[in-house]
């Protein structure tokens, strides 16, 4: 549980948060001492508890995709709201507004939750969770039975697939979604990331330039077709499509690590010694990139990434470190 939280945080929300529940929670203790000679005692413990909640739910919504985003703001808006009204409007009953915060926000969990999802999913993310992925996969083939022409069935199983390391079958389903949708930029991408996964480069390739032309304003085509041609060793399109991914504002630390350090290579291979070394320090600033790679590189579930990108991030990791490395990355 730790572990996951700490992958979906990241080091740096991760480190965040801890911080923030020690420091709320050894000032909440020190008031304690003083509770005998001031009745404002619990209202700051209150207001402590309040930092804490808003603290870790910035921390938390920053991490969530918008729409889940604007679920859980209508659950936690309310409940911080009337915390805060409590503390500070009436103090000596400051513990009857946290109750009323701390239900509100228990109720709008069940008021504002997700019902649209099918059984079939709801299930197969409950056996994913336990890595029981031959019961997820069969609950995902029995809605795709039901509704087959439901391009995001596939790419859930799809998913599901390449967890279990069953590329083939992975590539099977991202197919199926070219073919329900030709215009879909997700299933040419998963299709472009499985093939790179199997080696395939010239097949990923192909799928991966598909991708750029349906959604060339999409940095995650741009990067998954610049790190194809750096396995393909073709420098200057790692530059060309590396240098537009980044443009469009790579989101993730991670994957601007591993972008500025394709691009390193391609420079370098290039013999153009001035962008390569500008590169190598972009990619030395992308310290917390690293650290997220070290903690999603150790859960288990990541086998087929380790597969591809291992040798990458301990690359990334003795440049980082100024660890000697070969001559030709440097």
């Amino acid at each position: 549980m730790l572990k996951r939280m700490q992958i979906f945080l990241g080091p740096r929300n991760f480190r965040a948060f801890v911080a923030l529940l020690a420091i709320t929670g050894l000032a909440s203790l020190a008031l304690n001492v003083l509770a005998d000679s001031s009745s404002r005692i619990p209202a700051l413990q209150t207001l402590l508890l309040l930092v804490f909640i808003v603290g870790a739910a910035g921390l938390v919504l920053a991490r969530l995709p918008s729409e889940e985003r604007k679920r859980w703001l209508a659950v936690i808006l309310p409940s911080l709201l009337v915390m805060a009204v409590g503390s500070l409007a009436a103090p000596h009953v400051a513990g009857v507004f946290l109750g009323a915060g701390l239900g509100w926000m228990v109720a709008g969990i069940f008021i504002f939750r997700n019902t649209g999802g099918p059984r079939s999913y709801k299930a197969a993310v409950k056996a994913m969770r336990k890595r029981d992925y031959a019961t997820a996969v069969a609950e995902m083939t029995a809605q795709i039975k039901t509704e087959p022409a439901r391009a995001e069935h596939y790419r859930f199983r799809a998913e599901l697939h390449r967890l279990s390391g069953n590329l083939k079958a992975a590539r099977r389903d991202y197919t199926r979604m070219t073919e329900l949708d030709a215009d879909s930029a997700v299933a040419w991408n998963g299709l472009a990331e499985v093939e790179l996964q199997a080696g395939r480069f010239d097949a990923a390739r192909k799928a991966a330039q598909t991708a750029c032309k349906l959604a060339p304003e999409e940095w995650v085509a741009a990067n998954n077709l610049g790190m194809i041609e750096d396995r393909l060793s073709n420098y200057e399109a790692v530059a060309r499509h590396l240098s537009r991914a980044l443009e469009l504002k790579i989101p993730d630390s991670r994957h601007r690590l591993l972008a500025h350090l394709y691009l390193n290579r391609a420079y370098q291979g290039m013999g153009m010694r001035d962008a390569a070394e500008r590169a190598l320090a972009a990619l030395r600033s992308e310290k917390a990139g690293l650290e997220e790679w070290q903690v999603i590189m150790s859960a288990d579930e990541a086998k087929t990434l380790r597969d591809v990108l291992e040798d990458d991030i301990e690359l990334a990791r003795r440049l980082i470190e100024g660890e000697p490395v070969d001559a030709a990355v440097e």
